[in-house]
């Protein structure tokens, strides 16, 4: 029986255990953290559920284990979660000893090759513009589940009874650099900036693993409206299709797709109205292009796009309306993980704004967020690890509107507080950080200010 190793208790590890168990796999899961961190962090099942069942399907579950690639009965195959750096000195060794390591999204595109592929990967975007492809291919009649960093993990597709039409997969660059054969029908690439540095090191590095996805697509879709791709990139792919919120005229090539007249337009033919999309700001507009160039290339008609796009409210955690309370509106950003995407966030809001952010930190440069918040905010309270850093960001530039709240728990209430008294039309949490200094992940994080700021409004309206 071949053995395998999967790294990582998550949904991708799970995922890629059951199927290789199914296979005839002999398979173990472990995870570096102990039981106490990963219960205390685990909110959708609890670990000892996850632990029993997993054992009962055959799969041994060792927690506050490291694997090394040493002693008899080395495995065959290593597969990691998407969490688990490239890297890092055990992998290296593995792949050294001619042991066969890849990511579990390459392990579900080895058996999901057959059916057509859209790879959606970008430094922002990708979530939006996942979910909107995924519903213009579902209301055309395909049977397309969004996968990935959305959705379900990719080995889910291969555990379900329904073989997928199409697979549509967000594709982080952590999932880009350990699939060697991953070749999507359809590439899109959503934006570029500075993230993930402290995983991949360079800028360099790190433009070169998401192009990487788009050079093993079959057709390329790309920003065109991304100051760094329109830069760098079009030389790469000489055969792209381009896009732009700016009309036909700000176009790098013919093969694009394009707003004029508030029309989304398909090499000169109106495809639908770009009012149709419910979803606020302009970046919006240029997911809604993505989108609709995609399901043009896959050959979908008009009808099923405009239903779908009619009917598409966003996505969790995505400039997410979660209430209304006394004129003031409450909105969950919590995807806004980099500096980049929360400066997006902010600029796509009616101003003056009440601001939540802060978490663990990442690099980049952060000059765009901070002028913003100057522009559009009226006081900005600060959570995590990164509140103290922040602070002292916020000093530099000579804002002094702040307050270290550290807790979500403490900055919905205050945060209400303080839209009353400037007269602030929203309240949002747009971090600009990571989560996991006191979150599993972004959807746990905008998960917990959605219920305290349902639970805020309802004993607050009730007085």
């Amino acid at each position: 029986m071949p053995i395998a190793h999967i790294i990582g208790l998550g949904k991708s590890g799970i995922a890629a255990a059951r199927l290789l168990k199914r296979e005839g796999w002999d398979v173990t899961l472990s995870d570096s953290a102990s039981a106490e961190s990963l219960a205390s962090r685990n909110t959708s099942e609890t670990l000892q559920q996850q632990q029993q069942q997993l054992t009962a399907d055959g799969i041994t579950v060792k927690l506050g284990y490291s694997f090394a690639p040493e002693g008899e009965d080395l495995p065959q195959l290593i597969v990691v979660s998407p969490g688990v750096p490239w890297d890092i000195p055990v992998l290296l060794r593995a792949r050294e000893q001619g042991i066969e390591t890849i990511g579990e999204i390459e392990l579900a595109w080895r058996r999901l090759q057959t059916c057509p592929w859209v790879g959606v990967t970008g430094t922002n975007g990708k979530t939006t513009t996942t979910a909107l492809i995924a519903a213009i291919f579902q209301a055309a009649g395909y049977n397309a589940p969004a996968c990935g960093n959305i959705g379900n993990a990719a080995c889910e597709l291969m555990l379900s009874d329904t073989a997928p039409d199409w697979v549509i997969a967000e594709i982080s660059s952590y999932q880009i650099e350990s699939s060697r054969l991953l070749a999507p029908r359809i590439g899109v690439w959503t934006t570029f900036t500075p993230d993930h540095l402290s995983r991949h090191k360079t800028l360099e590095n790190y433009f070169n693993i998401k192009a990487k996805l788009l050079n093993q697509s079959q057709m390329q879709i790309l920003n065109g409206d991304d100051p760094y791709l329109r830069e760098n990139v079009p030389e790469s792919f000489p055969n792209a299709y381009w896009t732009s919120v700016k009309g036909k005229a700000d176009l790098i090539c013919d093969r694009g797709f394009y707003i004029e007249d508030g029309w989304v337009v398909d090499r000169g033919d109106q495809i639908v109205q770009a009012s149709s999309l419910k979803m606020v700001g302009e970046h919006n507009l240029q997911n809604l292009l993505m989108a609709v160039a995609t399901a043009r290339l896959a050959g979908i008609e008009k009808d099923a796009i405009a239903q779908a796009i009619a009917n598409f409210t966003g996505v969790p955690h995505r400039l997410e309306h979660i209430c209304t309370w006394q004129g003031i509106d409450f909105i969950n950003d919590s995807k806004a993980t980099n500096y980049d995407a929360a400066e997006v966030g902010l600029n796509a809001v009616q101003s003056p704004v009440i601001l939540i952010a802060g978490g663990e930190a990442k690099s980049g440069d952060d000059t765009g967020w901070m002028k913003k918040i100057k522009e559009k905010t009226t006081a900005v309270l600060l959570i995590g690890d990164a509140a103290t850093a922040f602070a002292k960001r916020l000093d530099e530039i000579g804002y002094s509107s702040y307050e270290i709240v550290e807790t979500m728990e403490r900055a919905v209430p205050r945060s209400a507080e303080l839209a009353k008294q400037h007269q602030a039309k929203v309240v949002l949490l747009s971090p600009a950080c990571a989560s996991f200094d006191q979150f599993q992940n972004f959807e746990q994080r905008g998960d917990r200010f959605r219920q305290l700021c349902i639970e805020f409004t309802k004993e607050n309206t009730a007085m």
